[in-house]
C-alpha cells in the first residue's frame, strides 16, 4: 500500500510531524505529503528500565511527544491539527537502548559496542488524528506501532573509529551512526525497512495511515493525564517493509510545506499562524543569507563550536553571533548542544549537504545570489506589480547592454549560482527517463555543464556538447569538475543566431521560462528544423499545477517581471507540439526542476 490513494483526502488538513528530524522531514516531503513541522517540547526522560521491550519505549516516547504538540497547538497556537505525527528511534545492542552520544567519548562507546554485531533498530510512531466534536471540544484517536530492522556492523578498527567519529556525524544520531551517510560504510548487512534505520518506516506509516480513513477501532487509553480530552488508542504489531526508491536529494526546495485547516478559511479567532509565517519570512530568509554570507556553516563543518569560537572565526561581534545561530538552531539549520559540560553549536545533516561551500550539492553560491541579486530586485516588488515591468534597472542604477539575463550571466558570480543549481537538480532530471537509444546530447544553454556531467554519469552510452555563449564558455574554466569526462565536450554559439550543433537529443534545462513567447518559438522552431524524426527534446522547468493554488517557487519567481513565464506540464506540450513534437512522458522530480521528455514526429 502507497500513501498516494489517501492523500487526496488530506488536502486542506493540517497535517503536524512532532520532530525537528530533518531526516523524517526529508522521508515524509517525498511522499508528497504536505506537513508544518512542529518539534515537540517533550523532554525525552522515560525511564527505560521500566519498559520490558525497547520498541515500548520507543513508542511512548513518540507519543508523549506528539501528544504533547497536539496539546500545545491547541491552547498555544490557537489551532487544531487535523493529524499530529511522532516518531522516536532507538537502537539496542546487548539488550542495552543507544540514543544519541553525549560526546566523542560517549560515540565511541557505542560504536565499539556495536563493532562486527548485529543489532536492532527501533522506530516508535505514533498518529493522533484529531476530530473536532459539537461543542468545540476535540476527540483524538492515537494509532502507534513500530518496525524493527536488523544491521550487522563490520568489525571496526580504532582508526576507522575514530575517523568516522572525528567527522562529526555520529553526534546527532541514535546509536552514534546514519546509515544514510558515512556511516553506510560500516554496515555489512540491513535485514528489514532500510528507511527504519535512517528515521522513518514508510511503509509501515503509509499502511496504518490507510487504515484510519478506513475504519478506526476505537480503545481507551489510560495513561494520558497531561491531557484533558478524551483518547484512544490503537496499538499494531511490526510489519517489515520494503525499502522504496526514494532520492535523499531530491527535495531540498519543498520541505515543510503548511496546509491550513479547511475551516481555517473565514477564521477570525486567534492569530492565524499562516499570515503570521509569512510575516516573518523575509526575516528567516535573511537569517539563512547572513549566515552563508558570513561563513557560519563552514566553520561549523569539521567540529562543534561554541559562540565564542564561531564569533572570533566569523570576525562577528558576540551578542549578534549568538543571536543569529540560536535564530539558525530555530529554523532547523543548526543543532544547540551539550558537549564536555558547555554549549557548542553544530551543522545539521542539511547544513553539511547543501550549505557548506565546498559540499559536493552546496547551494551556497546560489543562497549568495539570493541575497545580493534577488533580495534587492523584490525590494521593488510593488512598482513591479503596479508597472508590470522588471526592477533591474531601479534596483542596480544602471542598464545592462542586453538586459538582465545577459549582463548578469556574463559573470562568475551568476554562474556559479547557476551552477549550484544544476549540480542539486542534475541526477534526477539526468535519471528522469530511459535515454538509452540516445548517443549524442546538446545541452542548449548548458552554462558551466554541472548538468551535462550527470548526464553522463547517468548514461554511459551518451555524450553530450555544451553550447552556451562565447563568455560563458570562456568562464567554464572556473568550474573545471574533478571528474572531468571526455564525453563532455564545449561549443561557444548564440542558441538564436547561430545552427545548433548536430545531436539526437537535445536538452532545454531551465531556459524556455527566461524568454518573451516570440523567442520561444523561435528557438523551438530552430531545434525543429535541425531535428530529424525520432531525435528527443528533454525540458526541464518548475511545472505548474493546472490551476495555480499550490505552493510554487515558480509563481513567486514569477513575481521578477521578466519577460518570460511560468507554465504548466500541459501548457509546455502545447507549444512544443505546435513545432513538431510529441509528448512522451512527464516527470515530477519532486527536486527544484521538473521534466519532460518529447520526441520529433516522423511528419511535421
Amino acid at each position: 500500500m502507497m500513501l498516494h490513494p489517501v492523500i487526496s483526502k488530506l488536502r486542506g488538513k493540517l497535517v503536524v510531524l512532532a520532530s525537528a528530524s530533518p531526516r523524517r522531514r526529508e522521508i515524509l516531503t517525498n511522499t508528497g505529503l504536505r506537513f508544518e513541522v512542529v518539534p515537540s517540547w517533550f523532554k525525552e526522560t522515560l525511564d527505560k528500565t521500566s519498559f520490558e521491550r525497547p520498541y515500548e519505549y520507543a513508542v511512548e516516547t513518540a507519543k508523549q511527544k506528539a501528544l504533547e504538540v497536539a496539546q500545545r497547538m491547541r491552547l498555544k497556537h490557537l489551532k487544531n491539527p487535523d493529524i499530529v505525527i511522532g516518531a522516536d528511534t532507538v537502537v539496542t545492542v546487548d539488550e542495552l537502548i543507544l540514543e544519541k552520544p553525549v560526546n566523542k567519548e560517549d560515540a565511541y562507546r557505542m560504536l565499539s559496542r556495536l563493532s562486527g554485531k548485529e543489532h536492532s533498530v527501533f522506530t516508535g510512531v505514533v498518529i493522533v488524528h484529531c476530530n473536532k466534536r459539537a461543542g468545540g471540544e476535540t476527540e483524538h484517536k492515537v494509532v502507534d506501532f513500530y518496525e524493527e530492522t536488523k544491521v550487522k556492523f563490520a568489525e571496526l578498527s580504532e582508526e576507522m573509529l575514530w575517523e568516522y567519529i572525528n567527522s562529526g556525524e555520529p553526534m546527532d544520531k541514535a546509536g552514534g551512526y546514519g546509515i544514510q551517510a558515512l556511516g553506510g560504510m560500516l554496515v555489512e548487512y540491513v535485514h528489514g525497512d532500510f528507511l527504519n534505520v535512517v528515521g522513518f518506516p514508510l511503509n509501515h506509516f503509509c499502511k496504518q495511515l490507510g487504515k484510519i480513513y478506513n475504519s478506526c477501532p476505537e480503545i481507551k487509553h489510560k495513561d494520558l493525564a497531561m491531557c484533558e480530552e478524551p483518547w484512544t488508542s490503537v496499538s499494531c504489531q511490526s510489519e517489515k517493509g520494503v525499502k522504496p526508491e526514494i532520492s535523499y536529494f531530491n527535495n531540498f526546495d519543498s520541505v515543510c510545506n503548511v496546509v491550513k485547516p479547511e475551516d481555517s478559511k473565514d477564521n477570525t479567532e486567534g492569530l492565524p499562524q499562516n499570515i503570521m509565517e509569512l510575516l516573518d519570512g523575509f526575516k528567516a530568509s535573511k537569517t539563512l543569507f547572513t549566515a552563508s554570507r558570513l561563513g557560519v556553516f563552514d566553520v561549523l563543518n569539521v567540529s562543534g563550536l561554541t559562540v565564542e569560537e564561531v564569533a572570533n572565526r566569523i570576525d562577528a561581534s558576540l551578542l549578534g553571533t549568538e543571536r543569529l545561530l540560536d535564530a539558525a538552531v530555530s529554523l532547523g539549520l543548526l543543532y544547540k548542544l551539550k558537549c564536555e559540560d558547555k554549549l557548542v553549536y553544530r551543522n545539521t545533516d542539511q547544513a553539511r549537504q547543501f550549505l557548506v561551500s565546498d559540499s559536493p550539492l552546496s547551494l551556497h553560491a546560489y543562497i549568495l545570489h539570493c541575497n545580493d541579486k534577488i533580495w534587492p530586485l523584490f525590494t521593488h516588488l510593488e512598482n513591479a506589480v503596479r508597472e508590470g515591468t522588471r526592477q533591474h534597472e531601479r534596483t542596480f542604477e544602471k542598464k545592462s547592454e542586453n538586459g538582465f539575463k545577459v549582463a548578469h550571466f556574463r559573470t562568475v558570480h551568476f554562474m556559479k549560482a547557476m551552477h549550484s543549481i544544476a549540480k542539486v537538480t542534475g541526477r534526477d532530471v539526468a535519471t528522469a527517463f530511459d535515454l538509452s537509444h540516445f548517443r549524442k546530447a546538446c545541452d542548449v544553454g548548458g552554462c558551466t555543464g554541472a548538468m551535462a556531467y550527470e548526464f553522463t554519469k547517468a548514461h554511459p552510452e551518451l555524450s553530450v556538447i555544451v553550447f552556451d555563449l562565447p563568455a560563458v564558455i570562456e568562464m567554464r574554466s572556473h568550474f573545471q569538475s574533478v571528474e572531468e569526462d571526455s564525453r563532455v565536450s564545449f561549443v561557444a554559439g548564440d542558441f538564436f543566431k547561430d545552427d545548433l550543433p548536430k545531436a539526437d537529443l537535445y536538452i532545454l534545462a531551465r531556459i524556455l521560462h527566461d524568454w518573451s513567447d516570440e523567442k520561444i518559438h523561435e528557438l523551438l522552431s530552430k531545434l525543429s528544423k535541425t531535428c530529424t524524426p525520432g531525435s528527443g527534446l528533454l525540458l526541464s522547468e518548475i511545472l505548474l499545477d493546472e490551476d495555480r493554488t499550490k505552493p510554487s517557487r515558480a509563481l513567486l519567481q514569477a513575481l521578477s517581471m521578466t519577460e518570460g513565464r511560468q507554465r504548466s506540464a500541459a501548457e509546455y506540450s502545447n507549444l512544443i507540439k505546435k513545432h513538431g513534437f510529441s509528448p512522451v512522458q512527464t516527470r515530477y522530480t519532486g527536486n527544484m526542476l521538473d521534466a519532460m521528455l518529447f520526441v520529433k514526429d516522423v511528419e511535421a
